[in-house]
Parts: C-alpha cells; structure tokens; sequence
C-alpha cells in the first residue's frame, strides 16, 4: 500500500457508516473490486432464477463469533471482499467466553482495537486455592500469581470481558468499512465450481421462510461453533477425542457473599459437594462454574439440574460461607469435550475450518475464544495473498500444519488441568499451571519449521527464534523520540516486517545500501514481488475507516505493500541523523527506533540484547517478522561490507521466494 493509496482512501471514507448491507462504500467501490472479480453492484441481470441477486466475494465466512468476526475484520482491512454470515439473529447478549488472555490483548493492540476492553475489563492477578473435607470446614490452601514473571509479557494478567464486547469491536470496526454481517442466514453446504473465477457456490438459507441464497467464492472458512455444518461438509473432517461424563452448570449474576477472595480467581474444592471455579466479571459480575456430582443429600443423580439446583450446589460447595444472587445474567450447563478435528481445511486449500469448528476443550482456562481469534489471526493474512495471486501452495498449507498443532498441544494441557481441577488437587492445578503458564498465556504457542519458519544456522543466544512470537522490547521512536514497545508499535496491515540491527549505522552503511538498492529493483525477488504487490493494492486497496487517520498506516507503507523496514540501532541520538540512511530507509523513518531506554524493558535489557543475545562491534543482523507477528527467519553477518548486504538479499529473497510469487 503506497502513501497515495492510503491517502485516496482517507479522503474518499464516509465518516458515516451505510445502513444497507452493501459490502463496499460507494466511493471505494470501483478501487476494491480485482479485474478478474464480478462486482455485483454493476452487473444489474446478474440475478439468480428464484429473483434473488448472487453474491460473488472473495472469502465466505461462516459464523459471526469471535473467530469469525477477527477473520473478516483483518480481511476487509487488507481489502479482501468478504461476505460473512450468521444463523442468529444478533450479537451475543449475555454468557459464553470471558477470558482475554495477554498475547490477544496484544494482538488487539496491534489491530487499535484493544482500548475499550481494557477499559472496561476486570484485570485478574493472582489464583487462590480453597478446600474443605470431611474433617476440614473450606479454607484458603495457597495463592499463586496469574502469569509470574517467569514469562516475559507484557500485561501480565487475563482480562475479563464479555464475550460481546469482544463481537461488538468487530461488528462496529467493520460497520465503520461499510461491511455488516447477514443474519438469520444458515450454512447449508457447499459446491466445487472448477473453472469459474469464484471456484465455490455455497449455499445458504436465509430467514424464517429458508428462502436458498447462493454465494459464489473463492474461499470459505467455516467459523461455525463445535457443530460446524462447514466441518460436516467437509471431506474426511471428523471431530476425534473423548467426552466427560461430568457436567457443570455456569452462571453469571451478581452476588451477595462473605468470602473474601469473592475479587480473585479463585478454585474451590469440597471433598463432599464438588469443586467450583469463581471468575470476577465487568459490571460488579461473577461467573461461577460448579461442577454437578450426584446429589450427595439424597443419593440420586438429578437429570434435569435448573438453574436453582446448580444455586444450591454452589452454596453447598461454598459452605460456611454465603451466596446470594441479586440477579442473574447467564446460566447454562455443558459437557466437557475434548476433540480436534482430523482436517482443518479441505485438499485444494479452498475450505478452512477455525475457532471451535476444529478443536473443543474445557472452558477452565479461559482458552477457546483466544485460541480461535488466533487461527483466523493466522489465516487472514495468508488468504490476502492467496487471493491477490500473489501466494504460492505452500502458503495455504502451514494453516493446517500450524494451527493443528497448536489445538493438539491444547488438548494435552486441558486433559492434565481439568483432571486435575476434578480431583480437587491444588498442588498439581498450580504445577500444571506454571509449567504451561506461558502456552496459557498465548505467547508460548509456537509453530514448528516449515517455509515460514526457517532453522537459525547459528545458535541463538536471544529470546527471538523461528516459530516464536516476538518478546516485548522498549526502544525510543527517532522520529519523535517516543517511548514504545516495539513488537506493537508497527499495526496490524497485513505486512511482513524486515528489522535491520546494527551498532553503528555509519559503519553499516555499505551493507544496508546495497540491500536497499537492490529491494528497489527488479533484479531481486523483493524487488518484483513488491511491484506485484503495489499493483494489486492499487486495484484492491484496503478499506479505510474514519478512525483510520489516527493510526496513519501511510506512515508504515512507504515503499512497499509487502514489507515494512525497520532500523534499530543503540547509537546516541546526535550521533545519527534520519538523513545518513539509505532512501528506502529514510522513508520509513517512522520505524527507525533507538535502543537506549532499558530501564523501560520488562526485563531491563536493550532490544538487541534480549532480541538477539547482543551483538559484536561489527555484526549485523535480520530479523524477519511474519504478518501475525511470529519470527520467521533470522541471520547474522560478521560485518556490514557491501559482499555480506549482497550475501543477505539472496537470503532474503530465497526466503520469501519459497511462498510469495510475483506471476
């Protein structure tokens, strides 16, 4: 995306969003459709037989939770046309996830989406443990803190919000880009169309009559909750695991109680009545899971447990103490399972599955809502490419190869924590919990070597490797020397990210001008896939909002749709100058940053430091950062001579050339 690009849309965007479902403002309209795309708001006779107009997009997207919303919300951004359907009527209301964990609350950082939840949630510090038995009346049996500093984040706690709040960022950002999502429409299955620019017909019912709509595609992911109808449609994608016969009832409401920890997470176990998980809420609410063993007064297994039998058990379990409901929000009941789908897209590559389509676990741990923003975190970014052209075969895959694993890894923490949740052992909830603290988290979810990740050749001696999210680092903004943590300040446009660390940019200067005068022409790979790049953002740009100018994304597209360049270095401010960089620097002057504010850091190390274990006097070194923010590749050279800038655009270009291509 070139400044001129970023600065049309600014200037045509409607502060206004429209009241229709029409997918694109009329101003962006002729700009966001691709020449190969069929633009159904000019083609009046492009009218299905039963009288109702087709509709042709690039991503279908089944389901408006919160893995489908983050879906079509970073698509729409990117400037993908989307048609997202919902089988509700709304938003949810009341109940469902709650739990924000830190790596999606830095994700919606780096979307400019996470200042409302933060200031409306409720921020949880520490787990406390409680217990009684037959001899014992409940009391406190310990305290951990939430997320120790053993694990380097950022906003150290889980975030309690309602699982609305989080559709709504979604719903209004994309209602700001003139998308709404089409409700009351039901997935009914879908038709491979070869030859046709939009290969799938995807068929839907809409309404209270079930009148048949038919969406032409060329991609369809199925966002559609643990009893996907895109998961049954598709082929040899079954759900494999194993139930529990326990079930728990969940309430949400506001209580009148003694118990002191009533402003913690806290876990109680009655050796008698059962175990209950109590959760603080926004709004002065509490959720509280209860677990429903057989009626340990009369002996008998209640079949119906209503919402003032599982009331009972919670006073029961949480006796001497009392609970008293003032209202009540939200009550359910559910079932643990524990299952991951066989497949998570179909052999083409055209059908994806994500959030709880493809993987279900206990809610204890607050995991799924997260788990299922970050698949489609992971998806958008690929299928931008995909549908521009400019992606290869081996891009698409790695989602599957990816977000699998991730689910697997879930599951094998789940088993062991909620088993150990069940059992009432304290001691072992809170091993299990900090050995797998930083997967809790989010940012100790890694991905094994495939074409994005690349082994490093040389021992890493620092927090960034291939497969890894990028750690928290402070370092002052050049431009207007501004403090910032430098693995949010770039947002969230699709882009990859290449970092330049050197000591010494004067002496660097030979290595950093010949990549850069190389990535401006077509004799390197980065050269011609930026054009490719430029080309189709110019057709199929973005689609801007109004609060879009606060971000000021242009800053962060000067040279290139693809890539965004970084340069960090720990020299003295006035011993640089914005003017000693090459140009292609120099126009990405806002991503030039200064390593010298430790004292700011988590761990009150230098960037270089802890990014990359330091550096030697003439060393440089790559990072490449992939568009949702995990590493890449990372290389060194002894020195910055012109042969080692050379040296690193083959590097460079080998890397991207084995999943981007320029035809």
């Amino acid at each position: 995306m070139t400044a001129s690009i970023w600065e049309r849309m600014k200037r045509n965007v409607s502060p206004t969003p429209p009241s229709s479902s029409t997918k694109m403002a009329p101003s962006l309209k002729t700009e966001s459709i691709r020449s190969d795309s069929i633009d159904i708001h000019t083609d009046p006779a492009a009218v299905n037989g039963d009288g109702f107009r087709p509709s042709f997009s690039d991503v279908v997207v089944v389901g408006a939770g919160p893995s489908g919303l983050m879906l079509a919300d970073n698509l729409v951004r990117f400037g993908i046309k989307v048609e997202i359907v919902d089988n509700r009527p709304d938003r949810t209301s009341t109940g469902r996830a709650d739990g924000i964990q830190p790596k999606t609350i830095e994700t919606l950082r780096q979307m400019r989406l996470a200042d409302p939840v933060l200031r409306k949630g409720v921020r949880i510090y520490d787990i406390a443990f409680w217990r009684s038995t037959f001899k014992e009346t409940l009391h406190r049996t310990g305290r951990e803190i939430h997320y120790p500093p053993v694990v380097d984040l950022l906003d150290p706690y889980i975030l309690l919000v309602h699982q609305g709040m989080i559709e709504s960022l979604f719903v209004d950002d994309l209602k700001e880009r003139g998308i709404v999502v089409q409700r009351n429409t039901a997935f009914v299955d879908y038709e491979n169309t070869p030859g046709k620019s939009c290969p799938l017909e995807v068929v839907c019912k809409v309404n209270v009559d079930q009148t048949r709509r038919s969406l032409a595609t060329k991609y369809l992911v199925g966002c559609d909750g643990a009893h996907s109808q895109v998961r049954k449609c598709l082929p040899g994608s079954r759900p494999v695991g194993s139930s529990y016969d326990a079930i728990w009832g969940v309430l949400d409401g506001q209580l009148e109680t003694d118990f002191p920890d009533i402003w913690s997470k806290v876990v109680v176990y009655s050796e008698e009545s059962g175990s209950v998980l109590i959760i603080p809420r926004e709004r002065n609410l509490t959720r509280l899971y209860i677990e429903l063993k057989p009626d340990t007064k009369d002996g008998q297994v209640r079949e119906e447990h209503t919402k003032e039998f599982v009331m009972r058990r919670a006073q029961e379990i949480m006796e001497p103490y009392h609970l008293r409901w003032r209202t009540v929000e939200w009550f359910g009941r559910y079932q643990i399972g524990q299952r991951v789908a066989t497949r998570f897209s179909d052999e083409a590559n055209r059908v994806f599955i994500a959030g709880d389509a493809s993987h279900t676990h206990s809610p204890k741990a607050a995991q799924g809502m997260n788990t299922g923003m970050h698949d489609s975190w992971n998806l958008a970014w690929k299928l931008n490419f995909a549908v521009r052209g400019l992606a290869k075969p081996s891009l698409l895959a790695t989602y599957e190869l990816e977000r699998k694993k991730i689910a697997e890894d879930l599951i094998n923490f789940d088993y062991e924590h909620a088993n150990a949740f069940a059992v009432g052992d304290s001691e072992a909830l809170a091993l299990n919990f900090r050995t797998n603290v930083a997967f809790i988290s989010g940012v100790g979810a890694t991905y094994g070597y495939n074409v994005l990740n690349l082994p490093m050749k040389e021992l890493s001696l620092g927090d960034v490797k291939p497969g890894c999210l990028l750690p928290p680092a402070k370092v002052t903004r050049f431009i207007d020397s501004n403090p910032i943590d430098i693995q949010n300040d770039i947002p969230a446009l699709g882009q990859f990210r290449i970092y330049f660390f050197v000591h010494n940019v004067h002496e660097a200067k030979l290595f950093l001008d010949s990549i850069c005068t190389l990535h401006q022409s077509s004799s390197s790979f980065i050269g011609r896939i930026t054009s490719a790049g430029n080309a189709s953002y110019t057709l199929q740009p973005p689609l801007a909002a109004p609060h879009d100018e606060f971000v000021c994304p242009e800053r962060y597209t000067p040279v290139s749709s693809m890539f965004t360049y970084s340069l960090v270095t720990d020299m003295h401010r006035n011993d640089v100058e914005i003017t000693d960089l090459p140009p292609l620097l120099r126009d990405s002057r806002w991503t030039f940053y200064l390593d010298d504010i430790p004292e700011a850091d988590t761990r009150k190390q230098k960037c270089i430091d802890k990014w990359l274990g330091g550096l030697s006097r003439q060393e440089v070194a790559i990072v490449n950062v992939r568009p949702d923010g995990y590493v890449g590749a990372v290389r060194r050279w002894g020195q910055g001579s012109k042969e080692n800038g050379t040296s690193a655009v083959r590097w460079i270009d080998d890397y991207y050339e084995s999943f981007l291509t320029d035809i």
